[in-house]
């Protein structure tokens, strides 16, 4: 009998291990940006969920002399908003296991692309951000930034 008390705790703890690194595989969180180009580290995004879907902030600009800039290429409510601040990523919605049918937008020309973003199959603290335009696409991997 008290075997199989033990098994039933035992199965409980992994279970509830398990649930909680499911639940914190999310794209939720402050990632640090890597320009696919030169490999830089730009900047940190903090990706975060507003009336259900995902939006992400520039938190953090690593170049000083960017940190004051405004996003005087941007168009709409964005154009000459400062750029530590900006929204990129707007609109993301939750589909299978990737976040779509949003847009990121490129501060430095002021470009927007419809965007896709998932975590990396292989390493949840890796985010995969794909900017589209028709069937042209490119991609940056962003690394997790633990609190």
């Amino acid at each position: 009998m008290i075997k199989m008390i033990n098994v039933k705790y035992g199965l409980l703890i992994m279970f509830m291990c398990f649930s909680y690194l499911v639940a914190s595989q999310t794209v939720l969180g402050k990632w640090k940006t890597v320009d696919d180009k030169t490999g830089e580290e730009k900047s940190i995004v903090e990706l975060y969920k507003h009336n259900g879907k995902v939006f992400g902030k520039i938190i953090e600009i690593f170049d000083k002399s960017k940190r004051d800039l405004p996003c005087k290429f941007c168009e709409g409510d964005d154009k000459n908003k400062p750029i530590l601040g900006l929204n990129i990523i707007k609109d993301m919605e939750k589909v299978g296991d990737v976040y779509k049918k949003g847009t990121v937008t490129n501060p430095e020309d002021g470009k927007i692309y419809d965007c896709r973003i998932k975590l990396d199959d292989d390493d949840p603290n890796k985010l995969q951000l794909r900017g589209y335009i028709a069937f042209f696409y490119r991609t940056q991997y962003w690394k997790r930034i633990k609190d």
